[in-house]
């Protein structure tokens, strides 16, 4: 769990990607030699903060956001938010401006709901703030801020290590509004005629989805899927014996918005282990769930 430790620590709230984009392709670098098949790494100037692996003869694309929720520090100890974070008083806040480091407490005014900030001098407008990260590892379970989606990006990364065909792409923005994905679907489909995706993210432990019960197949959430390509993931599921679950839901989205609207005919579906605690510090995770959502992309991506 180092690995995911490291990348839960790195801010990159949505628009400010780069860190953990450096992070990422470094840690490529030096790691790819060990891996089963050596990938075509494409990050540029064409892609912002985006990186593409391309290995082999690829069928399936992986989608994985870098990004993260957060928060913009506005006017007066005003904040407003990046995506859509839980926000309660005394939340631990961290963040650097001009003037150096920070570390704050997060305030909500009683009345009328309004975000603002408690630190000893005033922040520069601008500034991001992302959550304290406090990671903690049980033998079971692991908990921090940013699981979502550092976790679908620690998956995909993992992935790698086995991966003999197939694109793994790491964007940004999803959450708040995406427009990443638009141009990375555009540039996969055209130059290798893939149109067939899995989304490496992070969803929700609800009344019908239950943590340590394997990882979940979602049929839909605000979107709906293509169903005779869920029903595809669901036999290959199926066969593997891996354990998951499935998921229904009527709202919530991911990078999958952008493929559903995009003008190539792209399938998808939304593969994850669910998380506990949605979108605040103590985003909690069960390792049987991390497990089962390796492996069945593992499987997945060798069988469609």
């Amino acid at each position: 769990m180092q690995l995911l430790r490291t990348l839960c620590q790195f801010p990159a709230p949505a628009g400010n990607e780069a860190a953990l984009s450096r992070f990422v392709l470094d840690y490529v670098r030096q790691h790819q030699a060990d891996w089963q098949h050596q990938p075509q790494v494409i990050a540029d100037e064409r892609f912002q903060d985006c990186i593409l692996l391309v290995f082999g003869q690829p069928r399936t694309a992986v989608f994985a956001h870098l990004d993260s929720i957060g928060f913009t520090v506005r006017y007066g100890r005003q904040l407003v938010r990046i995506g859509g974070p839980r926000a309660e008083a005394g939340y631990r806040l961290v963040g650097k401006d001009s003037q150096g480091e920070i570390e704050c407490e997060l305030t909500v005014d009683e009345e009328t709901g309004e975000l603002g900030y408690a630190f000893h001098r005033d922040i520069d407008q601008g500034t991001e703030l992302t959550f304290y990260c406090d990671f903690r590892e049980t033998e079971t379970t692991v908990q921090s801020c940013y699981m979502d989606n550092r976790l679908g990006v620690w998956n995909a990364l993992r992935l790698c290590e086995t991966l003999e065909h197939g694109i793994v792409a790491f964007s940004c923005w999803e959450e708040h509004g995406g427009g990443s994905v638009a141009y990375l679907a555009k540039f996969i489909n055209e130059t290798y005629g893939v149109r067939q995706a899995l989304i490496s993210d992070i969803t929700w432990v609800t009344e019908g989805v239950h943590a340590g019960k394997g990882c979940a197949i979602s049929l839909r959430d605000s979107l709906i899927p293509r169903r005779a390509y869920v029903d595809r993931i669901r036999a290959v599921a199926e066969r593997s014996g891996i354990p998951y679950q499935l998921e229904v839901e009527g709202s919530g989205g991911s990078d999958a918005k952008e493929l559903q609207h995009a003008a190539a005919p792209w399938d998808w579906c939304f593969v994850g282990a669910p998380e506990d605690h949605v979108h605040s510090p103590d985003e909690l995770v069960d390792k049987r769930d991390i497990a089962s959502m390796l492996a069945l992309y593992q499987v997945l991506l060798r069988e469609l």
